[in-house]
């Protein structure tokens, strides 16, 4: 595979994966959305800009990086989408955080004409991406993986094939529940501790020597200073990803009251105007909702 088509190369993770396709020798051509701007350095680096997603049909390998599955679908099945102008053989690798439901049909969709969709989406975050070191799981047969390892290692450090179509996003929801109820439950404690009167930071310093210590806690300890970007991670779409972890507890029945709790808790924080913001902003709506001051010298 030499030729990958990209949609959603203006994204923050989208643009390094693109970047980083580019230094290793692949030939790339992209779609733009609304914004051009961040397509720049790509197209003088050698990128091609084509108009339509159904353009990409001719290379070898499509990656779809974009908000979720509403944009997935119409990546594929738009006026203009990939399956508009099918080509069988063609390859087309979701690197978006999907609901695997819409995975699943979408493969079947492309598979009755010829094409693969493989699930591949990622881990880390967009300074990883710039440095192509991202982590991904992926959802393919072993050939398809075979053919596919080569792209994936351009902007992967670490690369995990996880089963059949579908698995992959699986994995990814619940990598993300496990990550937003860390982000979520050290927001809440700092609130809490907040309000019951101990200095917050002598709590940082017991976690940060046990086992409970994590680099997502540390990233949430950060904001005690004030700083509110250890998490480059914006807090509409970890409401999103929470929601999409929702409706797969409800359609294996399985029940789940942590991961409804975590919902919540991300719902809230965008009702309360912080939804742009990245996640440790969870310790903002903590402090509006219990009405403290979670920062140190405030």
């Amino acid at each position: 595979m030499k030729h990958i088509g990209f949609i959603g190369a203006s994204g923050l993770m989208g643009h390094g994966i693109a970047k980083n396709l580019l230094a290793k020798g692949f030939q790339v051509s992209l779609t733009a959305h609304s914004r051009r701007e961040p397509l720049q350095d790509l197209l003088m680096h050698g990128a091609k800009l084509v108009e339509r997603h159904a353009d990409l049909s001719v290379c070898d390998a499509v990656i779809i990086c974009v908000t979720g599955s509403p944009q997935v679908e119409a990546a594929l099945e738009g006026p203009s989408g990939l399956l508009s102008q099918a080509r069988p053989g063609l390859v087309v690798v979701d690197a978006s955080t999907s609901e695997p439901d819409s995975t699943r049909r979408l493969a079947a969709r492309c598979q009755a004409v010829g094409m693969t969709l493989v699930d591949a989406p990622l881990a880390r975050t967009p300074v990883e991406a710039e440095a192509g070191k991202l982590n991904t799981m992926v959802g393919a047969s072993p050939e398809v993986f075979t053919r596919l390892e080569p792209v994936l290692q351009a902007y992967c450090e670490n690369i995990f094939h996880v089963g059949e179509t579908g698995a992959a996003h699986v994995i990814k929801l619940l990598n993300n529940f496990l990550g937003q109820a860390i982000t979520t439950a050290a927001a809440e404690a700092f609130a809490v501790g907040a309000k019951a009167g101990i200095d917050v930071a002598q709590l940082v310093r017991v976690v940060s020597a046990g086992a409970v210590n994590s680099g997502l806690f540390q990233a949430m300890a950060k904001t005690l200073e004030g700083d509110y970007t250890g998490l480059k991670f914006e807090l509409n779409n970890a409401s999103k990803d929470l929601r999409y972890y929702v409706h797969l507890t409800e359609n294996v029945k399985a029940p789940s009251w942590v991961g409804t709790s975590v919902h919540q808790s991300l719902v809230t924080a965008c009702a309360l105007g912080y939804g742009q913001e990245m996640v440790p902003s969870l310790v903002k709506a903590q402090a509006q909702i219990n009405q403290v001051n979670i920062e140190q010298g405030r």
